[in-house]
């Protein structure tokens, strides 16, 4: 029996204690903030309940398997998962809609052909069905895997892009997001619904590649799903899971070192003085230069994180928590997405260091009874994606925070009409909040790994140079997100218990 230390309680940190205490380690978590759940965090006033990170689910999969490995109760058992149909609506600025069913190829094609004009489902199928190319080539070394030391088949793209011969000039093929849209699905309408999938999980859509064609595969394959309760739930679930495999946590208890000692990580030293030790220490928080041992920590087994191509900062989420008077109207779709008007502004803005004027705003509002006083009252969150906290947009001034709350209110209005008529209280939270609650620098919020790019948008692998020291959450391999979080738990446990002959789960 090994003593593992591990640093953080997030969704993936928790994800591999669980699981290496149910393979006889003895584990300890430390977690400089209160409470356990990293991003997967709850607001909560007069009644309402607001999720502050993550509001659906992608592939719960993920989360299914590590309750079968760590016990008898399965997930369902612990959470009520609900399937969100519709799975989103979307308004464009030249004022048409689209409603588009969960996981349903032939309903999203035959909403997009009636709403956008026939013959857009079958581009927009055609795409998904080059994405699903890009999946099969992609999806055991860019999620099920750990990252190998010379990760050369993420290197290159794998998105299979339609060659187009020019007259006179050379043939071209999409190479980015922004590309897909313009040369191979031929719609403002569609390139905007490609661009608001990248741009919702921190992608700037002129630079993230073709690869990024994976994100509205996953959704639109394996659906999106709402956690009743809130997503907090599914983080209370894993938390007491870990409880009841005798996982320990110590709360309020900042790590301010990792211990080496020949050659090995040994221990994380506390803000407090207290020095633990441990065979093994998984690092479940963005690293840091002044958290981790001055050798390089990156050789040996991982990838260099490179720079965002283009020098661009990795954004993080605004948010306005509104608390509704009146009741939700049965047909409101669970996520509205109202793109918009000027989508290079935006994403000048959002990767430029500035505050986009009218950004793209995406609104929850869950059928959930759990998250208002009664049912004559409604919970409503918006979210945009913004420059992070770091110098140039300072997201601390009171004044920059209340007038952007009206710009994505006035923006949301479009999907919730006689919205601002009907709030009784509403909570903002920026990078700053984040930077807080996760530890991250500047509040920013880790993407999914990306191949493609000559490895730009992968993560660092979840080995490191330093024996006994391993990554594990948003910020290592495979990146961001509930699911692949969930996944970089198992990749860091199958490595410990198994060793680095370990290749994931079959």
């Amino acid at each position: 029996m090994a003593r593992i230390a591990v640093i953080g309680a997030g969704a993936g940190a928790m994800a591999a204690a669980a699981r290496l205490a149910v393979a006889g380690h003895r584990v300890t978590v430390y977690e400089r903030s209160g409470t356990y759940g990293g991003s997967v965090g709850r607001y909560a006033h007069d009644g309402f309940t607001f999720d502050t990170g993550p509001g659906l689910l992608r592939l719960p999969a993920v989360w299914r398997d590590l309750f079968v490995k760590t016990g008898k109760e399965p997930l369902e058992r612990c959470v009520t998962l609900t399937q969100v149909d519709p799975a989103s609506r979307h308004l464009f600025a030249d004022g048409t809609s689209v409603t588009l069913p969960n996981a349903s190829r032939a309903g999203v094609t035959a909403a997009l052909d009636t709403a956008l004009g026939e013959g857009a489902g079958a581009r927009w199928g055609a795409f998904l069905d080059r994405a699903r190319g890009a999946w099969d080539r992609s999806r055991r070394p860019l999620l099920e895997e750990p990252l190998p030391p010379d990760p050369r088949t993420l290197v290159h793209d794998p998105y299979p892009a339609l060659r187009r011969r020019r007259l006179l000039r050379g043939a071209r093929r999409a190479g980015t997001v922004a590309e897909i849209g313009a040369w191979e699905l031929a719609d403002p309408r569609l390139a905007a619904l490609l661009d608001g999938y990248a741009l919702a999980y921190g992608l700037d859509p002129r630079r993230a590649p073709a690869s990024a064609a994976l994100l509205p595969y996953l959704e639109e394959t394996f659906g999106s799903w709402y956690v009743m309760g809130g997503m907090r739930a599914l983080a209370r679930a894993v938390y007491e899971r870990c409880l009841a495999r005798r996982v320990e946590f110590v709360f309020d208890a900042e790590v301010v070192r990792v211990v080496e000692k020949d050659g090995r990580a040994t221990g994380v030293e506390l803000a407090s003085g207290m020095v633990a030790e441990a065979d093994h220490v998984v690092l479940g928080a963005q690293p840091r230069a002044d958290l981790t041992p001055g050798q390089e920590l990156w050789s040996g087994g991982a990838v260099t994180p490179q720079p965002r191509p283009g020098g661009g900062a990795v954004p993080g989420r605004f948010m306005a928590l509104l608390s509704l008077r009146g009741g939700r109207h049965p047909d409101s779709a669970h996520r509205t997405v109202v793109h918009g008007a000027e989508g290079a502004d935006e994403r000048e803005a959002v990767f430029g260091g500035r505050v986009a004027d009218r950004p793209t705003v995406t609104v929850l509002r869950p059928d959930d009874p759990s998250t208002r006083p009664d049912e004559a009252h409604e919970a409503v969150t918006l979210v945009a994606t913004v420059a992070p906290h770091d110098g140039r947009v300072d997201w601390a001034d009171p004044e920059l925070r209340a007038r952007y709350a009206e710009v994505l209110i006035d923006v949301a209005s479009a999907a919730v009409p006689g919205l601002r008529e009907r709030i009784l209280h509403r909570e903002v939270r920026t990078p700053v909040e984040t930077a807080a609650d996760t530890g991250a620098v500047g509040g920013s919020v880790p993407a999914p790994a990306l191949a493609g790019a000559a490895g730009a948008y992968l993560h660092a692998g979840n080995r490191t140079g330093l024996p006994g020291l391993y990554l594990a959450g948003g910020w290592s391999h495979p990146g961001g997100g509930l699911a692949h979080a969930g996944m970089s738990g198992a990749l860091v446990a199958g490595l410990i218990v198994e060793g680095d002959g370990f290749r994931g789960s079959r």
